[in-house]
């Protein structure tokens, strides 16, 4: 087992998490439609949305590449403040006046980026995504979030097994105090982390899952892919990096079936 029961459960707990809040947020603009400040999402084709994101989400690694070679830190410190303050906005804007919106998320960035905690960084994380996924569930459909999920599975293990700079970012990131993901310290200088890609793009396959479906198919496709982040955890060993989104992915798909062949 890669970390004790107790932080196991942890992570999957708050992994589990920040899926419900996300579909809630996602079902709730399904009915709202407008994005605080009329923030505009992307012009995409459904059929093949997955292409420009799939490119920016390349050129966005290459970037913090740069960052951590050069040591970067004030200008991932900005970066990362901006990103974190974007999706919190979009995402208290589903329940909230905009401006009041704007506020808390501004609040707790600050708090996040400049004095950051276990509790602070972890709520705000089950957020994030949210917000991410309120602007890209509408432009994305079944087969173009199959798709992502497939490169973006492919693109993970060649990144943490062969090039390995995926560990590059996770230290630089670590190091930096400015984590994009689950981030949960315990004993000395142990960490359980799960990257904010790992996140996002199981939330990104069930919103899509909601949006063709109902909220129940999705909460399942969530469910099981919690289940295989679980057993990613359960089975992994001690001071290993593993790309965990091909263990995601096929939780994700699992639920698919599931509720595509078995559940009427």
């Amino acid at each position: 087992m890669k970390h004790n029961l107790k932080i196991t459960l942890l992570i999957f707990a708050l992994f589990l998490a920040a899926q419900i809040v996300g579909l809630f947020i996602v079902e709730k603009y399904a009915s709202i439609e407008k994005l605080p400040f009329d923030i505009e999402r992307p012009k995409y084709d459904e059929q093949t949305s997955y292409i420009p994101i799939v490119i920016a989400i390349f050129i966005g690694t290459l970037l913090v590449l740069l960052l951590a070679k050069f040591k970067a830190v004030k200008i991932w410190r900005f970066w990362f403040f901006i990103s974190v303050l974007f999706t919190l906005v979009i995402a208290f804007g589903a329940f909230m006046n905009q401006y009041l919106a704007l506020l808390v998320a501004l609040i707790l960035s600050v708090w996040k980026v400049f004095k950051p905690n276990f509790w602070v960084h972890n709520f705000t994380e089950l957020f994030i995504y949210a917000g991410l996924a309120a602007v890209f569930v509408p432009v994305l459909n079944l087969l173009s979030a199959i798709i992502l999920l497939s490169i973006i599975s492919v693109y993970d293990m060649w990144a943490v097994w062969k090039s390995k700079h995926m560990v590059t970012l996770a230290k630089f990131q670590s190091d930096s105090k400015l984590f994009a993901g689950i981030h949960v310290k315990y004993e000395k200088k142990r960490s359980a982390i799960i990257g904010g890609g790992d996140i996002a793009f199981p939330l990104l396959f069930s919103g899509v899952i909601l949006k063709t479906y109902n909220f129940t198919d999705a909460f399942i496709v969530a469910i099981f892919s919690g289940l295989a982040l679980m057993g990613l955890l359960l089975f992994s060993k001690k001071d290993r990096y593993y790309p965990a989104m091909p263990f995601i992915t096929a939780g994700c798909l699992i639920g698919y079936a599931i509720i595509k062949f078995i559940l009427p």
